[in-house]
């Protein structure tokens, strides 16, 4: 699976439960219970989490399982705000499409 695969399939997994400039946490659906698709497709939600970490602009990522949500701070002069929601409602806009070839540049080992 490709990093835009991947991203796609987790945007539906997940749902933006609350953001602020630098800040944004996501909720697992009902649908995303102990995250069985991505484990069938080889690829764990904390090695992507460790991955994301990585990304020049992220300051933190934190995974709460009992609350089934993922809080990720970042400086948003790195990584727009704009990319973060784009990337669940119109992961084609622009910065979407450079946060996604980020996590391509950066994280190779996301990509097949």
């Amino acid at each position: 699976m490709n990093t835009t695969e991947f991203l796609q399939h987790t945007a539906r997994l997940a749902v933006i439960a609350h953001h602020i400039p630098g800040r944004i946490r996501l909720k697992l659906n009902e649908s995303a219970e102990n995250l069985p698709n991505l484990r069938h497709q080889g690829i764990e939600a904390g090695r992507f989490c460790n991955m994301l970490v990585k990304l020049k602009g992220i300051r933190r990522v934190n995974v709460n399982r009992l609350a089934r949500s993922v809080t990720v701070e970042y400086d948003n002069q790195t990584i727009p705000d704009q990319a973060w929601r784009d990337l669940w409602v119109n992961p084609s806009s622009p910065e979407a499409a450079a946060l996604i070839n980020r996590l391509r540049d950066e994280c190779p080992q996301l990509t097949d």
